[in-house]
């Protein structure tokens, strides 16, 4: 359990260093330090037998208020972004390590009234292990067999704001996978709790430069291409390329949201290997999806949350449904860059890495 002694120092020592940051720095940004508590869900029955700990950790994150009254940023409630260092536990520091991570990070106000706030918060970034699957040395880690992790961070986080402090308590869900790059690699799941306490170095006031701003139709029509590497049983086997195109047409709300609507074509090299007695051919193997998604719009960064089922799926190596999760960075002339985690359920399935270009794109 979290020692609240500690936490209490820690936070009082946090705030005379802040506080000192104030005297050089006239812009409005801040830093916060936050404490938190959770444990292991073991989503697999392989890592359910693991002796488990209270996994603690803390973080450290630099943040800045986006206050353009003439940008997107008001349509939104005026978010916070920044960038957040990661240090803890996971549950088991024998077989599963400690992990230390670097992610960015959007705070979504959804519920404003006076000195308070209820905040959406999404991140994502990389993690680093010091305990990865060994077949001889550490048998049991089923959960990651590479250092270095894609990291995905989800949850809800209450804040109350005085003066230029805040004091904040959260909930989230933290993932670390490598996207099945190597195996195994069924993922480490955590759900935490956390406190905080933050200093802004200077009160926020609404800005009057105007920034570049993305500006949207309503319906935009798309395509882009996905190439990634998968690798299957058994561990340090060979990696089987993923191709992948998808066509979607995309509908704004404004510039607070938008959904899509797609169809996928995949084509996993791996299905050769599942089930090998049986003929395939490149056409077989061929998966056909239609998939929906929600996008929350920041600009040109668009994170994306989306969930899809096969309609052609001959050998059913997965199931029924998928799902994706990650961002979008929307280039000049309609291009865009793609970088979002394919997966069923809470097994990831791979990384797809591609650019697209929206036909209609328009830009005023």
């Amino acid at each position: 359990m979290l020692n609240f002694g500690k936490v209490k120092k820690a936070l009082i020592i946090l705030f005379l260093v802040l506080n000192v940051f104030q005297f050089v720095s006239q812009i409005s940004e801040g830093f916060e330090f936050r404490m938190k508590s959770g444990f292991l869900l073991a989503h697999r029955g392989v890592l359910s037998h693991l002796p488990m700990q209270t996994a603690l950790a803390s973080e450290l994150s630099y943040f800045k208020h986006l206050k353009d009254e003439k940008s997107w940023t008001k349509k939104l409630n005026y978010p916070t972004v920044g960038a957040t260092f990661f240090y803890g536990s996971v549950g088991n520091n024998e077989i599963l390590g400690r992990y230390t991570a670097l992610y960015g990070f959007a705070d979504i106000p959804i519920f404003l009234k006076r000195q308070f706030e209820l905040n959406w918060r999404f991140g994502t970034g990389l993690g680093y292990t010091n305990r990865i699957y060994d077949p001889i040395f550490n048998p049991k880690n089923m959960a990651i067999s590479t250092h270095l992790n894609a990291m995905i961070v989800m949850g809800l986080k209450s804040v109350y704001r005085f003066n230029r402090s805040s004091l904040s308590l959260g909930i989230d869900m933290t993932h670390f996978s490598n996207c099945a790059f190597n195996i195994p690699n069924y993922g480490i799941n955590m759900p935490y709790v956390s406190m905080s306490y933050g200093r802004s170095l200077r009160q926020d006031s609404i800005s009057t430069v105007r920034k570049q701003i993305m500006q949207y139709k309503r319906l935009y029509y798309g395509v882009h291409g996905i190439f990634s590497l998968q690798e299957i049983n058994p561990h340090g086997s060979r990696k089987y390329p993923v191709f992948a195109i998808s066509a979607f047409g995309r509908y704004y709300f404004q510039q607070k949201a938008a959904v899509e609507l797609g169809m996928d074509i995949i084509s996993k090299q791996s299905i050769f290997d599942f089930e090998p007695q049986v003929d395939k051919s490149q056409s077989s193997i061929l998966q056909l999806g239609i998939y929906s998604g929600y996008i929350l719009p920041l600009n040109h960064f668009h994170f994306f949350f989306g969930m899809g089922a096969y309609v052609r799926d001959r050998y059913r190596p997965n199931g029924l449904l998928y799902h994706r999760i990650g961002f979008r960075y929307q280039l000049a002339n309609g291009f865009y860059g793609n970088m979002t985690l394919k997966s069923h359920w809470a097994k990831a399935d791979y990384m797809e890495a591609g650019i697209g270009y929206l036909f209609n794109y328009n830009r005023r």
